[in-house]
């Protein structure tokens, strides 16, 4: 009976795919919904694609963009068994508000595989500053490709982020405001759940020292959304993150939303979650508001 090589494993999981040539763009046809396509967009890795996802409205465009940034875990198994992240009730909500949506697969998750560049090291030396600045590297890179497309506004983009995802888009807020206007982050943070404990974090203290440093030079508007029943970073805490992101001169507009199922955490990939953040996912956005039609 053969042993199991973890170690072995492991170097699979995270070696770069084999590929003769790195090549970017749709790499599928479009189907539904909203002309969902399969894309292929720049990593830190030049000898890997990032897979993505993009939904866009009919029409030639060009639209503004909006790039979704997924969650993660230190896992590294689970990383790798991760899905291709949607967000389709997300991805719906901005579509049908005149956006096309990118939702990119950073590396070592996943079919994108390869390194995991953002890992943030153990919990009690953990480095937040240094994965999150990590993570919104992914983002620009798969953000700025998007918006040399015929097809997209080079101007106006928004970055909205999930969990790490959300953490790397506060690292992002030092970008050029005129590329990206705002910044959404549900439930920001890294090391949540330390040890899979819900209400746990892993040195909680350098978090909030990091989310000041991502406050200093920070040039994009933030909102950051919470559900009132998130057990990896609670609304008192992400308040805290909040407070310390404009502690260093950020701008962050924190708002704690509704309970929404059994873990708010996840809200963001549930229907009912972004009917329970529309409203103010619209005014992060500067979306108009409807027209009061009147009766007959």
């Amino acid at each position: 009976m053969r042993l199991f090589n973890v170690s072995a494993l492991l170097v699979l999981l995270t070696a770069s795919p084999a590929c003769a040539q790195v090549t970017f763009g749709a790499s599928g046809p479009k189907g539904e919904p909203f002309r969902r396509q399969e894309w292929r967009v720049p990593s830190p890795d030049t000898d890997i694609a990032a897979r993505a996802l993009l939904f866009r409205p009919s029409g030639p465009g060009p639209f503004r963009l909006a790039v979704i940034a997924h969650a993660s875990t230190q896992n590294v198994l689970r990383r790798a068994q991760m899905p291709q992240p949607e967000y389709r009730a997300l991805a719906a909500f901005l579509v049908a508000r005149g956006f096309a949506v990118l939702v990119p697969e950073r590396l070592g998750h996943g079919a994108t595989g390869g390194r995991y560049v953002e890992d943030q090291g153990g919990c009690d030396e953990a480095d937040y500053a240094r994965s999150g600045r990590a993570t919104a590297e992914e983002i620009s890179l798969a953000l700025d490709y998007l918006q040399k497309q015929d097809f997209i506004r080079r101007d106006a983009a928004v970055v909205i982020g999930h969990s790490a995802g959300g953490w790397g888009a506060l690292a992002l807020a030092n970008a050029d405001p005129k590329a990206i206007a705002a910044i959404i982050a549900f439930a920001p943070g890294r090391g949540g759940h330390a040890n899979d404990e819900p209400n746990k974090i892993c040195a909680p203290h350098t978090l909030v020292a990091a989310a000041a440093e991502f406050g200093k030079g920070a040039r994009i508007p933030v909102t950051s959304l919470v559900a009132a029943n998130d057990s990896y970073f609670a609304p008192a805490f992400s308040k805290a993150l909040a407070d310390a992101f404009r502690s260093g001169g950020g701008k962050d507009d924190v708002r704690t939303l509704p309970a929404v199922g059994s873990e708010g955490h996840w809200m963001i990939e549930l229907d009912a979650g972004v009917q329970a953040a529309s409203s103010e996912l619209a005014r992060a956005l500067n979306l108009p508001k409807p027209v009061a039609t009147k009766k007959p």
